[in-house]
């Protein structure tokens, strides 16, 4: 197994965990909804309702950290990074990791181990509302979680390294994004030509390069 073969494995970890996750919008959207029918129809609030909708956005949120590292989707002011030559992208990229980025999300897996076992040993319940839900699963997510944003760290760490070598940066697993959306519904819409609908593919192609250039190498689809 070559390095880029282990690399795009990480990120296959991190899309899938962080598409698993995603399906918990569901559930928090019928907690929503439900609880806005029972209070302001029925007059009948449910108390763990608050807690439990809590739970479920922390844990989607938690758990698409590492999916956003693969997708290199966090929020950055690259209005000068982007503008810069791949290798110092890299050294730049490889100072903020070690000194910034490990020991932040290594404090995070430690406390958060020790957060979710004292949770676990005392039998944890919320004090946010009456008669509040077990909470020790919802710690759990952090230690978890955490380990898998240092999983693709260290994935992002050897890329850092590549790029130092070679002067590229190695290709990453790609998800859909708007772009393919816009693409798509140009394509079956009756009322746009051919011509057209390629110069508005093309403009909408160069506004989000624009906004989130960066050395990615040569992307592979999901």
């Amino acid at each position: 197994m070559n390095v880029q073969h282990f690399l795009l494995r990480i990120d296959a970890i991190s899309v899938w965990v962080g598409k698993a996750a995603a399906w918990l919008i569901i559930g928090l959207m019928t907690l929503v909804c439900v609880e806005v029918f029972k209070r302001y129809i029925m007059n009948m609030p449910t108390a763990w309702i608050f807690d439990a909708s809590n739970m479920f956005y922390g844990t989607l949120f938690m758990l698409a950290g590492a999916y956003g590292l693969a997708q290199n989707a966090h929020v950055r002011g690259d209005f000068l990074y982007s503008s810069l030559r791949p290798r110092i992208q890299a050294g730049l990229d490889l100072v903020l990791y070690i000194f910034f980025f490990l020991p932040g999300i290594a404090a995070l897996v430690y406390a958060g181990y020790d957060y979710a076992a004292l949770s676990w040993r005392i039998g944890e319940h919320s004090t946010v509302t009456a008669e509040g839900p077990p909470i020790y699963y919802f710690k759990t997510v952090i230690p978890v979680a955490g380990a898998l944003v240092m999983l693709q760290g260290l994935a992002e760490i050897a890329r850092c390294v590549i790029c130092l070598r070679t002067g590229e940066w190695p290709s990453r697993l790609r998800d859909v994004e708007e772009i393919d959306v816009v693409a798509e519904q140009l394509e079956r819409s009756e009322y746009v030509d051919e011509e057209t609908r390629k110069a508005a593919i093309e403009r909408a192609q160069d506004i989000e390069k624009a906004a989130r250039q960066r050395g990615m190498g040569g992307d592979m689809q999901t």
